[in-house]
């Protein structure tokens, strides 16, 4: 298992759109895969546990990943989320 701690940088942080994004891209991966923000940690493949973190601009959030392609996973949600969901 491995985490990444990493700060949400677009305008509208992990809302509606960018959070469809943010879980497709998640979905594209075989390891399991959550987010943690403060003492809560939810799926990171699902849209409502997304949306129910309420994940602002300039929160930082810890990304976890557990399986065979979690290097990856964190190295891709790391990279989408750093590029602002091309909302910057």
């Amino acid at each position: 298992m491995i985490s990444r701690d990493v700060t949400i940088v677009n305008a509208s942080g992990l809302h509606a759109r960018p959070a469809t994004f943010f879980i497709q891209k998640a979905n594209a991966y075989k390891c399991s895969i959550w987010i943690e923000k403060e003492d809560r940690k939810v799926n990171a493949k699902s849209l409502l546990g997304v949306l129910s973190m309420g994940i602002a601009k300039g929160m930082t959030v810890t990304l976890l990943a557990d399986g065979q392609d979690e290097d990856a996973a964190i190295a891709g949600l790391c990279e989408l989320i750093d590029s602002g969901f091309s909302e910057i």
